[in-house]
Order: C-alpha cells, then structure tokens, then sequence
C-alpha cells in the first residue's frame, strides 16, 4: 500500500479536540491508557495463540517496553502482542467503534470541566496520547502476517492521518509520541517509572525499561586540567529491567493491597478518572474454585440502558487472560459492574457458547451475583439519610444516629449516589432474577407525596403505614411533577396516606414481577376502583354508593358520547378538587406503558381506560342538561387525559372545543 492520507471519523476529531483541552491538568493518565492498551494486546494474543501457537513465532515471552529519548523528543510504548494489519490500523485509530459514541459526542457542552468528567465515563484509550505529544506514529504488524505487512500510521491529532505500508520483522505495536516542548519531563527514567508504579504496577506482563547508570563528568580537554568539565549524568546500559510487580493484583492477598492501588486497579480496567464506589475481593473454594475482583463505578456509562451492548467483567483462566466482556458472569440488570474474574476450573479454550451452558460458569455466576448484592446491601445499610416527618417535611433527625462508627462514616451517602447512577437498571432484576427478587426489593428507593428525595424503601413505607392500611400504594408517572400532582392522589393526600411516586420507565414492567413486599400487597392508585378498606368510614361510603345511583342517567349518556375513548365511566370518591380522572382495570397495561411502548416502536394494545368523575365538582354538575353536553364530555375526557402526562388523540378538536365554549 502506498502512502495514503484519510480524514478521520468527525466523533474522534471532537474527542480529540477535547481530549487536548480538557484534560490537561492529568497529563499523566495518557501512559496508563497506553500501557493498558498494550497490555491488552498481548492478552489478545495468548488467548488466538491457545488454538494457534505459530502466533507467538520466535518471541514466546509477551511484554511491554518503554523508552526515550530526550534529543529526538520521542516517547516510545511498544508490546509484542497481537499486532494491527493496515486495515485495523485505519479502522482502529481512525474512527471509535464503541456503541453510544455519537450519544457522547452530542452531551458535549464546551465546558472543560464537565466534559472532562464525561471523558471519564466514556474512557480516552489511544487518543489520550495527544496529551503530551504534537504527533504520534504507530507501527505495527499482525501476528502471523508477513514482515512486508506492517504499517505506520502517523497523525498530528487534527483532521486527518497518514497511513503506509512498512517493513516490519517483529510483530505487535510501537506507539512513538512526538513530545511537545512543555511535556518535555515524561523523557526521564524517574519520571515513567513512578507514574508506571502509580497506575500500572498490577499488569500481569513484565513492562521493561532500559537500566540507567551515573556516570562522572569528564574533562572536556584532558591535556589541560584547568579547562572545564563535562557535567555528569544518567546514562543507558543496554539492559533492561522489569519495573512494575507484575503479578495480578487478585491472586495476592487482601492485606498486601492498599486502597490506593485498588483504586488504580479499578482505574486501568474502567478507563474511568474516578475512584470506584466499593470493591469486593474474594476467593471462593469449594466444587468450583475461582477469585472475583468486583467494582462499583461511581458514574453511570452513557451507553448504561442499551442491553445489547458487550458488558461484562473480565474472565481469566488460572490468571491467563480470556476475553473482555464475558456477559455470562453476572446477569443483564448488573451490566454496570467492572471487574475481573479468575477461574481454576475452565478450560484455557473456552467460547462465549461453552460458557452459556457450562456448570462452572452458573455457579461462578450466582456467586457473583450474591457478593455484588452484598456489597450493595452493605452500602444501603450505612446510608444515613433524613427520612420524611409525618407532615411531608424533612426531620433532620429520624433514623440518624447521633454517633456515626467508622464504616458509616466511610460509607455514608453511598447508596444514594449509586442509586441514583444505577437505580433503574437495578430494577430490571426483579424480571430477570426470580431467585434474589426478595433481595432487590429490599434495595430500591423512591420519592413519595411525603418526600421528594428517591429515598424511601418499601420496609420504610410499611413502618409507616397508618392503622387499617392493608396495601402499600404507589403511582406510575413521566416525571415526578405529573406523578406528584396526579388526581389520583387527591384522597391520599386528603387522608394523609403516603403514595410511592415511581417514575423511572422501567417501573410499571417491574412491578409485574412484585405483587407484595414481605407480605403486604402493592396497589397501584391508578387501577382498578378505589378501595381503601378500614381508611374509608361508613358514611363515606354510603355517600358514594348513593351519588352512583343519583348519577347512573347521566353516565349512561357520558359513557355513550365517549365510547369510542373510554372502557366505562364511574362516580368515584378518589378525587377531591379535580372533575375527573382516568384509570385502568384491576391487571391492566396502563396508558403510560402503552404509550412508552409505542414511543420505542413495539407493539402495544390499544388501551381503553376508565373516566371517573367527581360526583361533588361543579363542572361535572353542570354537564346534566347543559346544551354543549358532548363537546364537555370530550373536554373532561382529554383534560383527564393531559393531567395524567398524555395527549389528546386530535388536539386540534379538543382546542376547538374549548375555544367554542370559550367564547
């Protein structure tokens, strides 16, 4: 191939842009991404070269090394790993292939400090290698190809990049950064190898560096010891000296580990600036033996709600690395958790499909999944918020103890960050996760009428229950605003029942999978007539029964004029202040979840809710003879319907309506 000129992907030229502006109070961070893409490389290598051993060719022992050089200004990370082909170079470093790339690019906001921490969270890889330098050239060859099939690309980070064919006998990658005037420090020895000891030093594979020695100054004319002196200093040997451990940071124990290199641990395998918000380390014996490293991530990844996405943890077989992403580890609803698993029992040649059906892998998956809601139910067990006081304020003193230990100290405020990151996707589990459904029920948190911090659990709302409620009561809604001023709630707030506000989407599709909590049913507000048992006194409902039977005439004539829109039409006694409302049936898909359904393209029933009307409004009394009787009836229906977050099916028919009556 000859020298070509290509222009890249516009996401990377954005990314670069801000990768050389945002982020250069942490210079540092580019030499972390580099030795971990490295490192990477020859993980992918040993894992082909199980099946195919020619790979490894004449150099069997995988490595990394790094090297300077202070007169050409040059920085050079190099690995004998699995190597790119000219294709895979343009693919690779021209463009970003990594799902929720062009969501990213649109969040973008110009604002360095925030869109550094959105770099954080969508990972910088290869390109934070403009950090530091005004060019990079990349050469490398696929293992197994022709020393004739190598390629150098060459970019200096702005529109476009260079890319040719190259002779090149050795396989795997040179990454070489051009350093710019300012980054002048990361050429010396002592400042790479506190950095490497800083954020790589638990890479499996030896990284290399060349030995230095001081050497005297000399005279610069020996023949005259009155002239000057040449001054000393650190000079290469030619030998190369290994300078991180190099042993995986989860086969060693626990009490030989710091927090701090924990962190950094996290940090290289997330790609994520911020420390992780708990860790668990564990080694697990018995009929099948395996070591789980598992991470909570302070920050939810863009991509968080695409499920088709790779997630997964890292899968090792008697620490030789097997593939990124094995989703088989740990359920769907846990996609945001980072880590690595360690297996004595897989085979080294285990595939994606080996590892759907195999034993070892249900049990290391059930394992897992049982630490991480551990680790998750620990954090929710410190967390020191203030719970809602009887009048919907906030008593700064319920549930806190005046005395914090240690660990609540550590760990106060934890769950709610992460619940607030993470919540939704946590609520897919009661669907997927039969076996732990009691588990996760426990976890979750909402708003209520009483409270507008998402921080009420279902055993909070039944230690609060008034005497005589048999049922816990939430509302499905769009946002909290519709939720918390829906008409359905206008009882409960009158009887000062507390009502669960759930307004996540995936809510209403998880509480198919949860009609009680230990024992007390959930009733949604929303379905089915209203039933409020011992809270409703006799005269209260004797009122009701007899405003139905006064009514029956002129809902018999409501429920004809709207039978296209509504299933039936009811007095209620649920409605305070507002004429009317709409419900489903007892079991019914909501019109909130068939609108969400239709929003995503999926097939969804049409739905054909119930119209409740309050037999005490005055604009409800006056339908009885009013002469614009079906122009009112539609009015009340879509009013309804537009109080509950919805849409009038012809807004521009109920818009005349209210312009005739209007005038």
């Amino acid at each position: 191939m000859t020298k070509q000129t290509l222009s890249f992907q516009a996401e990377v030229a954005q990314l670069l842009h801000l990768v050389t502006h945002s982020l250069y109070s942490n210079k540092e961070i580019f030499l972390r991404e580099l030795i971990s893409n490295a490192s990477d490389a020859c993980d992918k290598l040993r894992y082909e070269a199980i099946n195919d051993s020619g790979l490894y060719e004449d150099a069997p022992n995988l490595e990394v090394r790094v090297s300077f050089d202070p007169a050409a200004k040059t920085l050079t990370i190099s690995d004998n790993g699995i190597g790119m082909s000219a294709q895979e170079a343009i693919d690779h470093l021209g463009t970003i292939a990594k799902s929720g790339t062009k969501d990213f690019v649109s969040k973008l906001s110009g604002d360095q400090k925030a869109d550094s921490q959105l770099i954080g969270q969508f990972g910088v890889g290869f390109y934070s290698g403009f950090i530091v330098a005004d060019k990079i050239t990349v050469e490398s060859r696929r293992a197994g190809m022709k020393a004739s099939e190598g390629v150098r690309w060459i970019s200096g980070g702005a529109g476009d990049f260079e890319v040719e064919t190259i002779e090149r006998p050795a396989r795997g990658t040179s990454v070489i950064l051009h350093l710019r005037d300012d980054a002048m420090d990361y050429a010396s020895a002592w400042k790479l190898k506190s950095i490497i000891n800083k954020y790589s030093d638990h890479i499996s594979l030896p990284i290399l560096m060349e030995k230095e020695e001081w050497k005297d100054g000399e005279l610069i004319n020996p023949s005259d010891e009155k002239g000057g002196r040449q001054p000393g200093g650190m000079l290469k040997t030619g030998e190369w000296e290994t300078v991180n451990k190099g042993n995986a940071i989860w086969a060693r124990a626990k009490k030989d580990i710091t927090p701090e290199q924990y962190t950094e641990f996290y940090k290289q395998i997330s790609h994520d600036f911020e420390a992780p918000l708990a860790y668990t380390h564990n080694r697990v014996e018995g009929s099948t033996e395996y070591t789980q490293l598992l991470y909570l991530p302070s920050k939810a990844p863009m991509d968080l709600f695409n499920r088709e996405k790779s997630a997964g943890v890292k899968l090792y077989v008697k620490r030789v690395f097997i593939m990124d992403d094995a989703e088989a580890l740990l359920p769907t609803y846990l996609r945001f958790v980072k880590g690595v698993v360690d297996s004595a029992d897989l085979p080294l040649n285990v595939s994606r499909e080996l590892l759907q059906e195999s034993r070892d892998v249900k049990a290391i998956r059930e394992g897992c999944t049982k630490r991480v809601l551990g680790m998750l139910e620990d954090l929710a067990k410190h967390d020191k918020l203030p719970a809602p006081s009887a009048d919907g304020g906030t008593d700064t003193t319920a549930g806190v103890s005046d005395v914090l230990s240690e660990e609540d100290k550590a760990n106060e405020g934890k769950y709610s960050k992460f619940y607030a990151e993470f919540g939704a996707v946590l609520k897919e589990g009661l669907g997927e996760d039969y076996a732990n459904k009691d588990r996760l029920a426990k976890l979750l948190r909402f708003a209520s009428s009483t409270t507008d911090t998402v921080s009420v659990s279902f055993a909070d709302y039944k230690a609060r229950m008034k005497e005589g409620q048999e049922a816990i009561y939430y509302i499905t809604a769009d946002t909290p605003a519709a939720a918390k001023n829906s008409p359905q709630l206008e009882v409960f707030k009158k009887k000062g029942i507390e009502v669960l506000l759930m307004t996540d989407r995936v809510d209403e599709w998880a509480l198919n999978y949860l009609q009680d909590f230990d024992g007390t049913p959930l009733q949604s507000v929303a379905k089915g007539a209203v039933d409020l048992g011992k809270l409703q006194d006799e005269a209260e409902k004797k009122a009701a029964e007899e405003a139905a039977e006064t009514f029956k005439p002129l809902l018999a004539k409501l429920k004809e004029a709207l039978k296209d829109k509504a299933e039936d039409v009811r007095v209620t006694t649920r409605l305070v202040d507002s004429p009317a409302c709409l419900v489903v049936q007892d079991h019914g898909m909501s019109t909130q979840l068939a609108r969400m359904l239709k929003q995503a393209g999926q097939a969804a029933p049409d739905v054909k809710p119930v119209l409740e009307v309050n037999a005490e409004h005055p604009l409800v009394k006056k339908l009885d003879g009013s002469v614009h009787f079906n122009d009112l009836a539609h009015i009340l229906f879509d009013q309804a319907l537009l109080a509950e977050g919805g849409m009038p099916a012809d807004p521009a028919a109920y818009v005349k309506r209210v312009n005739a009556l209007l005038v």
